[in-house]
């Protein structure tokens, strides 16, 4: 049985969410591919993420140079714990689906304080004399993306941050498979969008049964 996170960066749902709504019938036809497999859903915009800020960095500082855990203060203890929870949940499944849209040619900033939350050297990746070495060689992931223009050819390509960065971020975990699903064009060519969804959500339901 493998577990799979279903990690979403959107404020809307499926009714509202062209990226949602393909993001929700790519897992439930993944669910019934794999009826045995856990699928763990992470919303980022209900959970809580925190960001690397003064108390993350002071209390990771007190507990490298020996300080008890118990030694440090109420808000550094329940930011570094999330912390932990957080990429340890990461590092202990088997597959990743991300889901987001394409906002001011990235993805929202949720998305990155949750990037930021599991790139923890020994865990995701780690030092070495050759270099920096990817530790989640046995992964692998899909990133599900709705873009009101066209980005995957033409002027705009090169202004698209969102995949490309989540791509950097999997390459650098070691993670080995990396694959998109875009549903792009819906605000550009508005009397094609719900074509443009639905040809999404077909190749999504395809992809989901060999993920």
């Amino acid at each position: 049985m493998a577990t799979v996170l279903y990690i979403t960066a959107h404020p809307h749902d499926h009714t509202q969410s062209y990226s949602m709504a393909v993001g929700e019938a790519f897992i439930e036809a993944y669910r019934e591919s794999h009826p045995n497999d856990e699928v763990v859903r992470i919303d980022l915009y209900q959970e809580n993420i925190p960001h690397i800020d003064a108390d993350v960095f002071s209390g990771w500082g007190k507990l490298q140079a020996g300080t008890g855990f118990d030694e440090l203060s109420d808000s550094e203890k329940a930011k570094v714990s999330r912390l932990a929870e957080l990429s340890g949940q990461f590092v202990a499944a088997d597959k990743y689906v991300f889901v987001t849209p394409l906002w001011n040619f990235s993805f929202p900033p949720v998305m990155k304080a949750y990037i930021d939350s599991v790139a923890v050297a020994g865990k995701t990746f780690k030092y070495t004399e050759q270099g920096i070495v990817g530790l989640l060689t046995d992964k692998k992931a899909i990133h599900i993306q709705a873009r009101g223009g066209i980005y995957s050819e033409g002027p705009a390509a090169a202004l698209e941050m969102g995949h490309r960065h989540l791509g950097i971020i999997m390459g650098f975990f070691g993670v080995p498979s990396f694959e998109g699903i875009f549903v792009e064009g819906h605000n550009q060519f508005r009397d094609r969008a719900e074509e443009i969804k639905e040809q999404a959500i077909a190749k999504a339901q395809e992809v989901a049964k060999n993920f």
